[in-house]
């Protein structure tokens, strides 16, 4: 009972269940241990590929061949071009004045090497820069009969069924003739289309003066006709300075509309990977990873093998197998082990809301597309629609945009989307959360969480530690953390309201209970027979019915709590 060294449960003694506790704390932190040095080793090799200077880069890069203005226009530049004639100024303005950097800033020559170009002085050009076109056929769309006699060219838009792989124009040079791209060579994914590689193809020289003298020929023999679909301009450099190197394309788009759509890409990446003392700490660190990685899935397999199919039944060991179990440890902390019950117990509400919240979110987004898609940027697609309402929810978006494109249905579509989505829909969600969390505290408060959290073990390894430095009195009996005194335990109750009568009653109660605890349970089993007398049975009898109603009054809290939960 109250001090008797054996468990009724299987005959397991207290020290062996002791010894069990420790054993498990001790294997927990070792895991623990292991884990903190991986996500720390994680961390550095995360970090470690990202160079601050590649912002840096990109930022130059992109304010010499986007935002320069061009030669007679201060108001225009790559960025804002709307017209071949823009495009061409670029190309020979901007373009060539950013690539060829072969003088000082008072026209002394900078560079003793020759066909040697530098970018800004400190970034050296890698090879030649290279300039592609894709063009459409002829009579590629189909013109409405009343339109035919006034209409006989039509180029449509670019595919791969439309594309023109004819030669062109002078027929005499290699931009002229068609390349076909190379096999398994990626595509762009542009604002009007998606485009694979190859076509007509043409490299700068690494002359300044021929480059402009080759731009200045295209030009004037129509390099660029009405068949051009996209334009690419790419080139690399290379920074030894910080080692990295800046991969440029820049992108000229002529839609079937007419017009011109410019956008850019910029890549900073760090290709020569040990340079320096740090690449070497950084490569030392991956060996460390891989280790690691063979470790988890070493103990992963062994799992599979010990459990068999029933390995496979357990979502979280499917997590476990894909994400290396970076926090299983979640579960010893009180709070993330509500967070992570709460989301696994209203996972099935949460999947079934899903559905009926994506439902009514796409067809207010296919509304937006069908209603605001000629007029306004943020519903030109079903795509841009879907990331615009999502916006619109974070509290970001253009009323005044869509109450122009249809003074009716603007305002009706955005009152209606903000009411049902915002409104209700939002706040259903947060209700199955609120709901299922609160029964995931009234579990806890029960006693019905996990055996032991982290924070716990922590501190009392923390305390153990205070005692072996002799920082703190070692507690030899365990029970006083446990126990309170019988004076902590009359003033808890006065705080909780209880009248004197009451707690003399009760004190009188624990002071009888342990005197009988005393008398008739000792700490060794005792195989002898005792006889009992008949003063001794009539306390005993007395203290089994009190013991029965103290159960009763339990029993009867427990089943008031169950129906509160219910």
């Amino acid at each position: 009972m109250a001090e008797s060294s054996w468990w009724y449960r299987g005959g397991t003694s207290k020290h062996d269940l002791h010894y069990r506790r420790e054993a498990e704390v001790n294997t927990t932190f070792e895991e623990l241990l292991l884990y903190f040095i991986f996500l720390i080793n994680l961390c550095i090799l995360t970090f470690g590929m990202v160079n601050p200077h590649m912002y840096y880069l990109n930022k130059v890069m992109s304010s010499l061949f986007v935002d320069t203005a061009l030669p007679d226009d201060e108001r225009s530049s790559f960025r804002s071009i709307r017209t071949i004639t823009d495009f061409w100024k670029f190309m020979e303005g901007p373009l060539l004045e950013g690539l060829y950097w072969d003088s000082w800033y008072n026209n002394q020559q900078l560079y003793s090497v020759r066909n040697s170009s530098r970018i800004y002085y400190e970034n050296i050009l890698l090879g030649v820069p290279r300039v592609r076109q894709l063009r459409v056929r002829n009579n590629t769309c189909r013109i409405y009969s009343a339109f035919q006699p006034l209409i006989h060219d039509c180029y449509g838009k670019y595919t791969t069924e439309n594309e023109d792989l004819s030669d062109f124009g002078l027929k005499k040079s290699k931009e002229w003739k068609y390349s076909s791209p190379p096999a398994n060579a990626p595509w762009h994914w542009g604002f009007v289309g998606v485009y694979r590689d190859g076509g007509y193809i043409f490299t700068l020289s690494k002359s300044k003066s021929k480059a402009k003298t080759k731009l200045a020929d295209l030009r004037l023999n129509s390099w660029i006709t009405r068949g051009t679909r996209v334009v690419f301009i790419d080139f690399s450099l290379y920074n030894a300075n910080i080692n990295l190197f800046c991969i440029v394309r820049l992108v000229a788009e002529f839609p079937a509309t007419g017009g011109l759509l410019t956008s850019w890409q910029f890549y900073s990446v760090k290709l020569l990977r040990y340079v320096t003392h740090y690449d070497y700490f950084i490569a030392s660190c991956e060996i460390i990873f891989c280790v690691f990685l063979f470790v988890f899935i070493t103990q992963e397999l062994r799992k599979m093998n010990e459990f068999k199919s029933a390995y496979f039944k357990s979502v979280w060991n499917w997590l476990e197998l894909l994400l290396l179990a970076i926090f299983k440890f979640i579960s010893f902390n009180e709070t993330m082990s509500q967070l992570s019950s709460t989301l696994s117990r209203c996972m099935k509400d949460i999947v079934g809301f899903a559905i009926m919240f994506f439902i009514i979110f796409s067809a207010y987004a296919q509304l937006g597309f069908l209603v605001f898609g000629s007029q306004v940027d943020d519903f030109s697609t079903f795509q841009n629609s879907i990331f615009a309402q999502f916006r619109i929810v974070l509290g970001d978006f253009n009323f005044a945009g869509i109450q122009q494109a249809n003074w009716i249905l603007g305002p009706i579509y955005f009152i209606t989307f903000i009411f049902f989505v915002f409104f209700v829909l939002l706040n259903m969600f947060l209700a199955i959360i609120n709901d299922t969390y609160s029964e995931v505290k009234a579990d806890y408060s029960i006693g019905r969480r996990p055996d032991f959290e982290l924070g716990k073990i922590i501190k009392k390894s923390y305390f153990n530690v205070l005692e072996k430095l002799r920082l703190k009195k070692a507690q030899d009996n365990e029970d006083k953390k446990i126990r309170k005194t019988p004076g902590d335990l009359t003033q808890q109750a006065r705080k909780e309201g209880f009248n004197e009568s009451e707690i003399h009653e009760a004190e009188q109660m624990r002071a009888w209970k342990e005197r009988l605890e005393k008398k008739y349970y000792s700490t060794e089993i005792q195989d002898d027979y005792q006889p009992v007398t008949q003063q001794e049975f009539r306390e005993l009898f007395l203290y089994a019915v009190e013991l029965e109603k103290e159960l009763h009054y339990i029993s009867l809290k427990l089943n008031q709590m169950m129906r509160k939960l219910q």
